[in-house]
């Protein structure tokens, strides 16, 4: 690799060398990814390097300042650690089995759902499996099957012989990627909880036991959160899940035309039926309709009849009127007089 420089000189005596930006940043690029890879391939060898005896922590000396020197070894780790890429693939070069979920659903017929129990749980005791769930209905069962993933194909297909088969549903999710992540993280937290304890004992005053101390708190609970991720998802890797409905034989419905008799006898139950309505209608204008008709006739009575309320008040207002009216006239009379 050559690079052109030119040197100066100042009144320090110092000289600096510069190099050319084209000429340096191609080699200065492929330098990092090599870096990278080199990186990634170590922190893809496997997990026995952080369970094993071979740990990560031994390449930081435990004789310096506690706090600091801890820092510095967790940052060592979490850059040894193993973080797969986000393309949701593993490297060739881990080596490592290939994890996989797997779910189906299945609807069988069969002539009597009651005697099917006996070769189902024949079944599921030959491959290991287990129910987590049975629901029992009267012409129905539904079971949630939990069978090794060994045993899965096997056994789905000793189920499929037991009846017809009216529905059927596979699925498979890849989650090496999301597996191996977990295990990774675990143990680089198991690790730096290892070199935290052991720098513990090393603290020089309160600050630093305080700082070491509230970083062990917060690994364990890093530690127990992962390992209950990465315990959910073994279980689900190791044990596949089957969603089994088993139903009777279908319900025949037979229609037959209604007979002579039949439709004379709804033709009455239908006129009976009306009848009942006129006579509820009729009784309702008897109980609520005539007391209604004589409330108003009392009401017309007493505001327009002989005691008309109503009249004796127009009239009163009418005769107001006209007095204003003649009292008006007799004041302008006297006026006009006295002029």
């Amino acid at each position: 690799m050559s690079a052109n420089f030119t040197a100066k000189t100042r009144d320090a005596g110092s000289s600096a060398v510069k190099f050319s930006g084209r000429r340096i940043l191609f080699p200065a690029i492929a330098f990092l990814l090599l870096a990278a890879g080199a990186c990634s391939a170590k922190s893809f060898s496997g997990s026995a390097a952080y369970s094993g005896g071979g740990s990560p922590a031994r390449a930081f000396s435990y004789d310096t300042a506690a706090a600091p020197a801890a820092a510095s070894a967790e940052v060592g780790l979490r850059g040894a650690g193993a973080i797969l890429p986000e393309d949701g693939t593993v490297p060739e070069a881990a080596g490592q089995e290939r994890k996989l979920v797997r779910e189906a659903e299945l609807r069988l017929r069969v002539q009597d759902p009651e005697a099917a129990e006996g070769p189902l749980f024949a079944a599921m005791e030959t491959h290991k499996a287990y129910a987590s769930m049975v629901q029992i209905y009267e012409n129905s069962r539904t079971y949630a099957i939990r069978v090794p993933q060994a045993s899965y194909e096997a056994f789905l297909g000793e189920v499929n012989s037991m009846g017809k088969v009216l529905y059927r549903t596979e699925s498979t999710e890849d989650v090496t990627l999301r597996y191996y992540d977990l295990e990774g993280r675990l143990n680089t937290s198991r690790e730096l909880l290892r070199t935290f304890q052991n720098y513990l004992g090393q603290a020089k005053n309160i600050d630093e036991i305080m700082t070491v101390e509230r970083r062990i708190a917060e690994l364990q609970a890093e530690i127990d959160r992962h390992g209950t991720r990465l315990r959910s998802l073994a279980n689900q890797v190791d044990y596949a899940s089957i969603n089994l409905e088993i139903v009777g034989p279908a319900a025949i419905s037979s229609y037959a035309a209604p007979s002579l008799g039949e439709r004379l006898a709804g033709l009455f139950q239908s006129f009976g039926t009306f009848a009942s309505l006129v006579l509820v209608i009729l009784t309702g204008l008897v109980i609520y309709g005539i007391p209604a008709i004589l409330l108003l006739v009392l009401l017309f009575w007493l505001l327009f009849g002989r005691i008309g309320v109503i009249k004796k008040l127009w009239r009163l207002a009418a005769g107001k009127k006209e007095k204003s009216s003649l009292s008006g006239k007799e004041t302008g009379r006297e006026e006009n007089v006295s002029l």
